[in-house]
């Protein structure tokens, strides 16, 4: 018995080990892609000739970067583009949205998101941050509208469920 447990620590050591190597070595090789990802988008949009698409994607990178303010120019960028789908256009404006909202920038946030969803009035992630945004500007009545509409579209929408649910316990009237 006593000869077996080192062997047992090692294995468990080495199968840790293991795991912790494929997980290094799956995040070099996303962190590689996106970085060959975002050199071609730069390069192709250095002359100013990108679709609204390439405008998108390169500001969602700059937008997993922390970069808002890169972000929302190039998401502007975007919306600039010639024949843009409303879904697609609701899609830029949400981000657009975003990014303001993580500047602290919360009216202009408000504007985008509600833009987006005047373009798509379906998305259910366009009215959970429009929900948050009110809430950080601390109106709860419309916060809450805003997650109940999320949960009209997506009636199993966790993130709508527990906020408009955090919202009613918070502000319900006291007995």
């Amino acid at each position: 018995m006593n000869d077996t447990l080192p062997t047992v620590y090692i294995s468990l050591l080495l199968v840790l080990l293991l795991l912790a190597a494929i997980f290094v070595f799956q995040q070099i090789i996303k962190t590689t892609l996106t970085e060959k990802r975002f050199s071609r988008l730069q390069n192709q949009l250095k002359d100013g000739k990108g679709t609204a698409q390439d405008y998108y994607e390169l500001g969602s990178i700059y937008l997993d970067k922390k970069l808002f303010v890169q972000a929302v120019k190039l998401f502007q960028l975007a919306l600039k583009a010639k024949k843009i789908e409303p879904e697609n256009k609701a899609l830029i404006n949400n981000a657009l949205g975003y990014g303001y909202f993580a500047q602290e920038q919360y009216d202009i946030a408000i504007k985008q998101y509600k833009e987006a969803l005047k373009l798509y009035p379906e998305y259910v992630v366009a009215w959970n941050n429009l929900g948050n945004a009110y809430e950080r500007k601390q109106l709860v009545t419309q916060a809450l509208e805003a997650y109940e509409k999320a949960l009209e579209y997506e009636p199993n929408n966790d993130t709508a469920k527990r906020r408009a649910q955090s919202l009613r316990k918070r502000f319900a009237p006291s007995s």
